[in-house]
């Protein structure tokens, strides 16, 4: 049956949300910050971005620690209206600096969430936008099941206390005078606490144990995560006159070069994918996207480094790589040697990890015809001991 109007679900308002990615996260035994951190086949700051940009919000601004920008970014690439900025020494602080990029363009409701907590259920974004229709401030509550003492030994009444959540909810407005109106130091325990300094008020909604804040290692723990992972990587370019030929990052003297965004260097290009792809991690356009100015001309040895990087923080470091490039001219087995050694420079593994061979397709195709080269690569990916 076709739903009629009136059993759609309401709309959500309009809003825009702030992350905070700006913590160091040093309980969690992470290598990165936990934001950066593997779970659930993501990173913790994408699942967090996601939830919020799924639940509707436009725009969404992520502070983040300081030189984190470019990692972030190739993080979150593909995602649309994400904004990126260094935070501040503390959350009061980055959240502060992250309300004022939006106030250049008010949105009248915002969602101040930890990237922490990466999974946040939409119904619980539902109560909280609907409890500012009476209320300048809401936040997301769970009950105390257990009994609660001081230190001293001295006993509180649960019934009297509530584990607090993010996200938080506001009228954009009233949190943002509520920041500027702060005249203590910035160590607020969240944002209500702020909102309550001024006077606002601040319902509570029911929260979701779902949106559990990532804390310790153990937060971490897969149930089970393979030993061994493979991928495969296949690219092309085409070569032409007065370009510079660089295959495995080794300058290649040549009559021609390979034409492409980057320095396309086919051979790293094809290992890249073949990183990417045993992590899960989409591929090289996913993370160096060539409509991106930035990448134009860029070394590809950039781009390697980073997906060795990014499989590191999923857990797995190179076993060993094998790559074949195909083409007519330039006769790869002068190079060989020096196409290994510095693959394996790269990649951070011994050259006896690495193998370049090179065929012809015996003047067959566009390799044949001297149109281009073209490379497969295979990367073996070995779980690394914790």
């Amino acid at each position: 049956m076709t739903p009629t109007a009136t059993s759609l679900p309401p709309a959500r308002p309009a809003f825009a949300a702030v992350i905070v990615a700006a913590g160091q996260g040093l309980r969690a035994g992470q290598p990165l910050p936990k934001q950066f951190a593997p779970w659930r086949g993501k990173t913790v700051l994408r699942h967090a971005v996601e939830a919020m940009a799924a639940a509707g919000a436009s725009p969404i601004v992520v502070a983040l620690p300081e030189g984190a920008e470019m990692l972030a970014a190739a993080l979150l690439a593909g995602m649309d209206d994400v904004l990126l900025l260094q935070g501040g020494d503390t959350r009061q602080h980055s959240v502060d600096l992250a309300l004022e990029v939006l106030a250049s363009n008010a949105p009248e409701l915002v969602l101040i969430h930890d990237a922490a907590r990466p999974d946040c259920p939409p119904q619980v974004v539902d109560r909280l936008l609907a409890a500012l229709t009476d209320d300048p401030g809401a936040i997301p509550v769970l009950t105390i099941v257990d009994s609660v003492i001081r230190t001293s030994g001295q006993r509180d009444d649960r019934e009297q206390l509530r584990r607090v959540q993010t996200p938080q909810a506001f009228r954009f407005a009233a949190i943002l005078a509520a920041h500027r109106a702060w005249d203590g130091a910035p160590f607020a325990g969240d944002d209500a606490e702020v909102l309550r300094a001024t006077g606002g008020e601040v319902a509570l909604v029911q929260g979701d144990e779902r949106l559990r804040k990532l804390t310790f290692a153990a937060d971490f723990l897969e149930p089970t995560i393979l030993p061994v992972r493979i991928g495969t990587g296949f690219d092309v370019h085409r070569l032409a006159a007065g370009e510079e030929l660089w295959l495995c990052g080794v300058h290649i003297p040549h009559e021609k070069g390979l034409s492409g965004h980057s320095d396309a260097d086919v051979a790293i290009h094809a290992l890249v994918d073949a990183i990417l792809g045993a992590v899960g991690a989409g591929d090289i356009g996913d993370h160096f996207p060539p409509s991106d100015p930035q990448w134009r001309g860029a070394p590809s040895a950039r781009f390697l480094g980073h997906a060795v990087m990014l499989a590191a923080q999923f857990g797995y470091g190179i076993g060993n790589v094998d790559l074949t490039l195909i083409c007519e001219a330039p006769r790869i087995g002068p190079h060989k040697q020096a196409m290994r050694e510095r693959l394996a420079e790269i990649l951070g593994v011994d050259p006896d990890r690495v193998s370049v061979k090179a065929t012809t397709t015996e003047r067959l195709g566009f390799t044949g015809r001297g149109e281009g080269i073209a490379a497969q690569a295979v990367a073996t990916m070995i779980a690394e001991a914790k």
